[in-house]
Parts: C-alpha cells; sequence; structure tokens
C-alpha cells in the first residue's frame, strides 16, 4: 500500500501543488517565494524522509496566508495519505541539539489535533520570514493533519538556530511516528 497524497489549494490569496510520499526518501523540490520557509522544508522533508513536491505561490504576496496554506495543505496530504494508520508507531520525542539551540518536540498521531509550543523569539524576522509565523505554521499543520503536537525550548538565542531545530525535530518525530511496526491500529479504541 503505497502511503501518498496529492493536494491542490487555490484561494484568491495562494496556489498550492503538493505530492508527498511517506515512505520516500526525503527528496523534495520546494517552490515558495519565502527562502527561509523553502529551507525549513527542506530540513522537514529531508529529516523525516518524506518526499515533498511543492509548488506554492502568494498571489495576494502575503507571506502569512502562503504559510498558513502551506501547512494547511500539507497537514491534509499527510492525514491522507496515512490512511486507516494500521501499523504505525503512533508516538514518538526527541530532544535535538542545534548548536546552542536544544528542542523538545513530542507527537502522537492521535486523530486528536492539538497544538502547544514554549518557544520564545527574541527576533520578529529572521531572513524573509515573520517569525510569529513559526507558531501558525506548527498549528495549522496539526490541526488539518490529527496530530496532538508539543515543541519545547530548553535553550537558544539564535532565532534562526531555534526554528531549524523545531523543524528538524518534528521531522525526526514525525518519521518515527509513521513507521510501520505492525498491522493493526495502535490504539485500544480501534481508531485514531
Amino acid at each position: 500500500m503505497k502511503r501518498i497524497s496529492t493536494k491542490t489549494r487555490k484561494t484568491n490569496e495562494t496556489e498550492i501543488s503538493l505530492n508527498i510520499n511517506l515512505d520516500g526518501n526525503g527528496k523534495y523540490n520546494i517552490k515558495t517565494p519565502c527562502r527561509f520557509f523553502n529551507h525549513m522544508l527542506e530540513q522537514l522533508s529531508a529529516h523525516s524522509g518524506i518526499d515533498i513536491d511543492l509548488d506554492a505561490k502568494a498571489l495576494d504576496n502575503n507571506f502569512h496566508h502562503l504559510i498558513e496554506d502551506c501547512a494547511i495543505t500539507l497537514g491534509q496530504a499527510i492525514l491522507e495519505a496515512l490512511k486507516d494508520k494500521k501499523g504505525i508507531k503512533r508516538y514518538s520525542n526527541i530532544v535535538l541539539p542545534m548548536d546552542e539551540a536544544l528542542i523538545l518536540c513530542a507527537l502522537d498521531i492521535s486523530g486528536r489535533a492539538y497544538f502547544k509550543m514554549n518557544i520564545e523569539l527574541k527576533d520578529n524576522i529572521t531572513d524573509d520570514f515573520e517569525t510569529i509565523l513559526f507558531h501558525h505554521f506548527f498549528n495549522s499543520l496539526a490541526n488539518n493533519s490529527g496530530i496532538c503536537l508539543h515543541l519545547k525550548m530548553f535553550d537558544g538565542y539564535d532565532t534562526h538556530h531555534i526554528i531549524e531545530a523545531s523543524f528538524k525535530a518534528f521531522a525526526r518525530c514525525l518519521r518515527e511516528s509513521i513507521k510501520i511496526e505492525g498491522s493493526e491500529i495502535p490504539s485500544t479504541k480501534g481508531l485514531l
């Protein structure tokens, strides 16, 4: 069974085309007008092992709408690609270092969307990315994928490093959580 998804999203603000393969090799082809966001999505693909082919346009030149709509589309694609979730590991956590930054990520592919972030950034912008969109991206992704996701910062001062470590930590947790370890749905309820 191939765990793939193809999604498109067209609004007055954005135009998005996305293909993912959960059982890929971390190959990516990311095209958005935001350099820093491209870099983060490349990290997400490479460290999760999920192939991501994304072409996203900001029709209104507003990165807020672009990043939100990419997160919505990616979350929906992950949910679709997981199908009935039979055999997945479901849970994962990691404490990931990147230079001075130290980030905890814990997630549960539970079908119950929840997002909590305990990370404070000292900068309002890094490169061409408004840092308020960092929280917004993960909140929208969690809500559209049905993932319970926690991100917590133990240490760090460089905004770029903190955000990048968070994307990498999420990617590594996602990689573990979607692994197939059996044939049953990992829940006493019989569904996720």
